[in-house]
């Protein structure tokens, strides 16, 4: 890929005529034809790119919108930036003072560098805002151990008669009960009129090749759903995970049937209707149920959530175990806890949250920090460019500069415009990568995280104002020597 680049430009001197080598008067010959060759390096540049993606992530699908991303980020920049030239041109304020007016005009002059400028700076602004957006998005999902109230201790195979033991235990060291949950275990034997024998024909007729499902809780298709075992709970009121889609909550007919509710990917999957039937086996006990309603569930929430929610009232005297979840302040009070817990009650299991979720964060840490170290290293690479921009157009600026001080401009004013024309630079920059960073990063809560996007304006207005702020300095410290040259100096060529 590196010397696909590299051979990029150089395909162009192939057609430099001795001519222009000689005369540095001969100007670039325009309506020439174009070069075949080079569409060839940019379709080898674009198939290389997308083949080591395929290799890297064995999803071609992936790889290709990986590459597609790149295009529509290179493609939207260098739009923006020929979009701001065009608006420059045609509606260029006359109004304003002399140092805007020329400041702004810098920005489609002859060998302007608005275009290279605004891609490089602003790929490395759309890579540095995407990590920051995409971060705050994943790390939204997973509430963290040292985040407000959220439990980080889960005690479960609590039996029925041990759970006021626990919660007592509990209560005397001072934690807190933050969630006391029952558990009933059963199968799914029955979906309106048929049986789990009926379509386990139905499969075995069809060669096996039944539908499969995914998502939390798994399953697969209507012959799946009697596979699996099935944890539920009761009661008659949705929690802070949960959202009602249709339907009611739980509750007991007048025919003394309980109406369930079911998971709305499970109800998707399985293409559940509200009304229709399931039959569960409760430890050897048939129970007949009617889907009552359907609801969303975060299952990112660091809590119990379930497929389906029976009402109170129908499963207390079941088989059943109780979940109850805590919150410990220091390491210490979680290890005495531990110990108590295995002195009284050692067949009650504990699950360390806490620990799981700080190796989360860790490792959510690092993989930020090199993406981050990627994506500023990507900003210094456009700086770069910017300084090689500003190195190679010298001596044009430093015609210009003797043009304007001839025409009686101060050094002063060749300095604010230096300033307008860079700042603008910046400021496109930054707003354009800013802008593809919300869009690619909307798109990715959309349709691959199913998250919803909340993006905050502060530290993005931080990062637009550092990239124009470095961009600006940038330009006037690689200008300096622009404003020392005198200019009689330069007209006798010294």
């Amino acid at each position: 890929v590196a010397l696909l680049f590299a051979l990029l430009p150089l395909l162009s001197i192939r057609r430099v005529s001795p001519l222009r080598t000689l005369r540095a008067s001969v100007d670039e010959e325009t309506g020439a034809a174009a070069d075949p060759w080079r569409w060839l390096v940019v379709g080898l540049i674009i198939l290389f790119i997308t083949g080591f993606a395929g290799l890297q992530t064995r999803n071609w699908q992936q790889a290709l919108g990986f590459s597609g991303g790149l295009l529509v980020a290179f493609g939207g920049l260098a739009l923006g930036a020929l979009a701001l030239m065009w608006l420059v041109r045609r509606l260029l304020p006359v109004g304003w003072s002399y140092v805007w007016r020329q400041g702004l005009a810098n920005l489609y002059r002859p060998q302007n560098q608005t275009l290279v400028l605004t891609v490089s700076l602003g790929l490395g602004t759309f890579l540095i805002a995407t990590l920051y957006l995409l971060q705050a998005l994943l790390l939204g999902r997973v509430q963290l151990s040292a985040s407000g109230q959220q439990p980080n201790l889960v005690l479960f195979d609590i039996q029925k008669e041990q759970q006021a033991g626990v919660a007592a235990l509990l209560t005397a060291r001072r934690l807190p009960l933050l969630q006391q949950v029952p558990v009933v275990t059963m199968r799914l034997v029955g979906l309106n009129s048929r049986t789990a024998a009926s379509f386990r024909e139905d499969t075995a007729a069809a060669g096996g090749a039944g539908p499969a499902g995914g998502g939390p809780g798994g399953g697969g298709g209507p012959g799946g759903i009697f596979t699996r075992e099935y944890r539920v709970t009761y009661r008659d009121s949705l929690i802070a995970s949960e959202t009602l889609l249709a339907g009611r909550t739980p509750f007991v007919g007048a025919d003394g049937l309980p109406r369930v509710s079911v998971d709305a990917n499970y109800f998707k999957r399985v293409n559940l209707q509200l009304g229709d039937t399931l039959t569960f086996n409760v430890q050897g006990a048939p129970m007949q149920t009617i889907v009552g309603s359907t609801r969303t569930v975060d299952w990112g929430r660091v809590q119990t959530n379930f497929l389906v929610i029976f009402p109170r009232g129908v499963l207390e005297q079941a088989p059943q175990f109780h979940v109850i979840m805590t919150r410990t302040a220091t390491p210490a009070q979680l290890a005495e806890m531990q110990r108590a817990l295995v002195r009284e009650f050692p067949n009650v299991s504990a699950i360390d949250l806490g620990l799981i979720l700080q190796t989360l964060d860790d490792i959510l840490s690092k993989i930020s920090f090199v993406i981050r170290f990627m994506a500023l290293f990507s900003i210094v690479t456009g700086l770069l460019v910017l300084s090689s921009l500003v190195i190679l157009s010298r001596y044009q600026r430093i015609q210009e500069s003797v043009l304007l001080r001839t025409l009686g401009a101060s050094r002063s004013q060749i300095l604010r415009i230096t300033l307008v024309e860079y700042a603008l630079l910046g400021a496109l920059a930054a707003a354009a990568g800013i802008g593809l960073a919300m869009l690619a990063t909307w798109t990715l809560a959309a349709f691959v995280f199913e998250a919803t996007f909340a993006p905050v304006a502060l530290p993005l207005l931080g990062l637009a104002a550092a990239v124009t702020t470095l961009t600006a300095a940038l330009g006037l410290f690689n200008s300096r020597e622009v404003l020392s040259k005198s200019p009689l100096a330069v007209l006798r060529g010294e």
